[in-house]
């Protein structure tokens, strides 16, 4: 399930406030800037589907964000827990940082978590298979795919150069509970 844990940046053990309805998740991150949405995760995928299948299945709901966005590229992360880099990736998305770009996420398969640190809070958001998450350029945020990560993500882009971070050099990504404590503290 689909879920939002608002935290003051000056406390990462106790959530203020947690959200699982995906209306009022919608409407928290609404307020910050950050669009996120719904969208059916059920075409049919091999396990082994590759990025261009990924794309294809969904190329409709690709095609409409591409228009209304003046997206320009579009590629696909898919990770699996016997991935070889598993670690090293996890560790780069895991620093705060910000982009050029708006960073869009659609999730096919799998969770992950996205930080978004805006107006002196953390929001912890959970992402699961159907969710779609907008950060708006310039946001400061980390994500947090886990130890053992299960996740196929559309990544959309109005640059070619795709993803491209510019690190805070802050160590706020440190103190607050990974994907795997999460639910701990609510």
């Amino acid at each position: 399930m689909t879920s939002l844990r608002i935290f003051s940046e000056h406390n990462p053990h106790k959530a203020e406030r947690a959200v699982y309805d995906r209306a009022s998740v919608a409407r928290e991150l609404d307020r910050i800037g950050v669009l996120y949405e719904q969208w059916d995760a059920s075409q049919p995928l091999d396990a082994d589907a590759s990025q261009d299948e990924i794309i294809e299945a969904y190329r409709e709901q690709i095609d409409r964000l591409m228009k209304e966005h003046g997206f320009r590229s579009v590629d696909v992360i898919s990770l699996t827990a016997d991935h070889p880099q598993k670690d090293a990736l996890r560790d780069k998305f895991l620093h705060e940082h910000t982009h050029d770009d708006h960073e869009v996420r659609f999730f096919v398969e799998g969770e992950g978590l996205f930080y978004l640190h805006a107006n002196g809070r953390i929001y912890a958001v959970l992402c699961r298979a159907g969710d779609l998450l907008s950060v708006p350029a310039g946001m400061t945020h980390w994500f947090d795919m886990g130890p053992e990560p299960c996740l196929k993500a559309i990544r959309l882009f109005t640059t070619p150069e795709g993803w491209v971070a510019n690190f805070t050099g802050s160590t706020i990504a440190d103190r607050f509970p990974r994907l795997d404590k999460i639910e701990s503290a609510a």
